[in-house]
């Protein structure tokens, strides 16, 4: 049922089936229920909050972000760079932990792209030109240390990885933005972006074609 009256915790899957390189399914040598009930919906109940982002897995992060800019949480739609930003540093430090390094190949520009992600939403709230992903690690590694015992290993490691990306994305990339946004304008009505002002950006600016 669509809407917000209700809200779905527990979905169960019942998994028995492969689907093989060919498209083809398969059985299942041992079947299985998937729960679909992640932690943080289960906190969500028992602290009874209004989203998986007010549970104490993501609060200390938000707030975090709020130190740095120095801008307030909101709980509306205002308050999505917060929330991405959340979001996308715990995804980054656990990969990162994990051994898994942005690139420009496989899960390692998955990773690269997150953290791109992240920095534009950060630009939002008044970070356009310096890097702040890598100063929410250690709220991050404060949470989760006790289960995850790694993060507080590999911490170190984690910051400079993320902070040497970050740099780069703001110095190649993230200060040409404002000159693509402003050549786009003038294509706005067309709904699309000419391919020679893309490759232009690509080739003599660095920026992905993404």
């Amino acid at each position: 049922m669509e809407g917000e009256r209700f809200l779905e915790v527990w979905n169960l899957v019942f998994m028995q089936y492969n689907r093989n390189e060919k498209g083809e399914l398969e059985l299942l040598g041992t079947k299985n229920i998937d729960t679909g009930m992640g932690l943080e919906r289960l906190l969500r109940i028992l602290q009874r909050v209004d989203s998986n982002f007010h549970t104490d897995l993501f609060m200390p992060i938000i707030e975090e972000v709020e130190r740095i800019t120095g801008v307030k949480y909101s709980k509306d739609e205002k308050g999505s760079a917060h929330r991405v930003l959340a979001d996308h540093t715990r995804a980054l430090t656990f990969a990162i932990a994990d051994g898994i390094y942005p690139s420009n190949y496989g899960r390692g520009y998955v990773l690269r792209r997150i953290l791109r992600r992240a920095h534009r939403f950060a630009q939002k709230i008044g970070f356009e030109d310096k890097p702040i992903i890598y100063r929410l690690v250690p709220v991050v590694v404060e949470i989760m240390k006790d289960a995850y015992p790694e993060l507080e290993l590999r911490r170190s490691e984690v910051e400079l990885i993320i902070k040497k990306e970050e740099e780069r994305f703001v110095e190649n990339i993230a200060r040409n933005l404002p000159k693509l946004l402003e050549e786009m304008e003038g294509f706005v009505e067309y709904g699309v972006l000419p391919g020679s002002v893309v490759f232009k950006y690509y080739d003599t600016y660095g920026l992905p074609m993404d």
